[in-house]
């Protein structure tokens, strides 16, 4: 295979390049191999190995409890199968919150361990000395404002933010200042449609919305819900665009009636 074949075609400046025509960012999770393959096939621009994978792969209620090795581990497994989306793999918590150096050395174990494009990172100010010193080190970040899970015992709720005019200010501040330090992209999650773009409008550089409403230059989903394999989550912001559960658990349903009735397998599935 020759090196220009390798080379994914979806970059960071694209991604600006993007916004800047009016061209919309499709954006999905994936944490394993074969689901990557598919979503990749399917024309994602971009593919984010989220900190999600606590709640959809390892059943967790909350983000916080996925580790750094387990990250590296489903990004890897990610980036082995793409070969035109840019990869994203979040920073879990923990590992760039109050220490810089420490977040910059998980940054570059990310980036050495899995081949991945880019790193992601909840907040604002609070973390920017983090965000800059990765940043100085070549790794390109995207931001996460508005709801962010990993704060979830911070907030108490899983409810819309910004909603009041503090908040909202802080969060316009907070997306001027990680645009200011470098990063090529935000995700705005769980904001009113209003702010995203106001927010949109004012940066230069892409928002990924995910219930913040269309004038974003993109949108994310989490794969699993939006396939409908998992039917335990329904915001208002899902669509689900397959039912995933059913068509699943029928063809096991099947299986299972033709193990039992020796009907699998027959005289031409067998040596």
């Amino acid at each position: 295979m020759s090196v220009e074949s390798k080379v994914r075609a979806v970059t960071t400046l694209r991604l600006k390049e993007m916004k800047d025509r009016g061209e919309k960012i499709s954006m999905l999770t994936s944490y394993d191999y074969s689901m990557a393959k598919i979503v990749d096939g399917a024309g994602v621009d971009v593919i984010l190995v989220g900190d999600s994978a606590a709640n959809v792969m390892a059943g967790w209620e909350t983000t916080l409890p996925i580790t750094l090795d387990q990250m590296i581990y489903h990004a890897a497994s990610v980036v082995r199968a793409v070969q035109r989306a840019l990869v994203v793999c979040d920073m879990p918590f923990g590992t760039y919150q109050g220490d810089s150096q420490a977040a910059l050395d998980s940054a570059i174990r990310i980036m050495k361990e899995t081949g991945a494009d880019a790193v992601k990172m909840e907040g604002g100010e609070e973390i920017l000395d983090s965000i800059k010193r990765i940043l100085t080190a070549g790794i390109p970040v995207m931001g996460h404002l508005g709801l962010t899970p990993q704060s979830i015992h911070k907030f108490g709720t899983y409810s819309v933010r910004a909603k009041e005019e503090a908040e909202a200010e802080k969060l316009v501040r907070d997306a001027k200042l990680l645009q200011e330090a470098g990063c090529f992209a935000i995700v705005l999650e769980k904001i009113p449609a209003a702010l995203a773009e106001r927010v949109s409008k004012e940066l230069s550089i892409p928002t990924i919305g995910i219930g913040a409403g269309g004038a974003c230059d993109g949108q994310v989903l989490v794969v699993h819900d939006m396939l409908g394999i998992n039917k335990g989550f329904s915001p208002r912001f899902l669509r689900r665009y397959a039912d995933l559960y059913t068509v699943m658990s029928e063809a096991i349903s099947h299986y299972v009636e033709d193990v039992k009735s020796c009907d699998f397998p027959n005289e031409k599935e067998q040596y």
